[in-house]
């Protein structure tokens, strides 16, 4: 594990241990204030899946060259997702920029802003359905069974690498473990923004250096 690693979890571990203090001891002051809508939390996140996104249109660019279709396409898809999940989390500026939701948006959206996570869809809200639960069964499968699968299993191994897919290692999966446990012991309502945070600190530290960072290489 690299110092830059041993820095960052650090730094979480404090964020989610103060946030779990606050969440147990001043709920209003954690929801309203720590991690309060527009803050520097939810501006952290996007702050970190925008520099994700640019990490692989880097990659684009500068070693793409002689690399597989396939992998391009991996990287760009990665680059888009992550560029969407920014742009999501800040309602895409509308709140910065004090732009007025369309009527659209207005009678279908939990909060009336201009996003897609937080459409409601007859009384299922997608940010629950999607956003949620099935994130949570991907990042189970990414975070804990496709390290395993990428060290037993050649077929998958070439499957991952072909796309271009970082995979973790095992520090990256105890760090999001050790996170979920502190996260989920708050009960305050707006605990998962400070999840959003850690999801994105430890994904630019993945994309950085997986497991599989041999096909980052130029000329590999």
């Amino acid at each position: 594990m690299k110092t830059r690693d041993k820095i960052v979890y650090a730094v979480l571990f404090v964020i989610c241990s103060v946030g779990l203090y606050f969440g147990l001891t001043d709920s209003a002051f954690f929801d309203q204030s720590y991690a309060q809508e527009d803050g520097l939390v939810e501006y952290g996140t996007a702050l970190m899946l925008f520099i994700i996104s640019l990490i692989c249109i880097y990659r684009l660019f500068t070693i793409s060259k002689g690399k597989s279709i396939t992998w391009k396409i991996g990287t760009l898809l990665f680059a888009i997702l992550f560029l969407f999940g920014a742009g999501e989390e800040v309602s895409w500026g509308q709140r910065i920029f004090e732009v007025q939701s369309s009527e659209f948006f207005i009678e279908n959206n939990a909060q009336g802003e201009t996003n897609l996570h937080n459409m409601v869809v007859g009384e299922t809200k997608v940010n629950k359905l999607i956003f949620s639960q099935l994130l949570m069964v991907v990042m189970v499968l990414y975070l804990i069974v496709s390290p395993f699968l990428y060290r037993k299993q050649q077929w998958f191994k070439n499957l991952v690498n072909m796309f271009a897919v970082p995979i973790v290692k095992w520090h990256h999966t105890i760090a999001f473990l050790a996170a979920t446990a502190l996260v989920i012991s708050n009960p305050s309502g707006r605990t998962w923004e400070v999840y959003e945070l850690v999801f994105g600190a430890i994904f630019i530290l993945i994309f950085l250096a997986p497991l599989n960072d041999s096909i980052f290489k130029k000329g590999n």
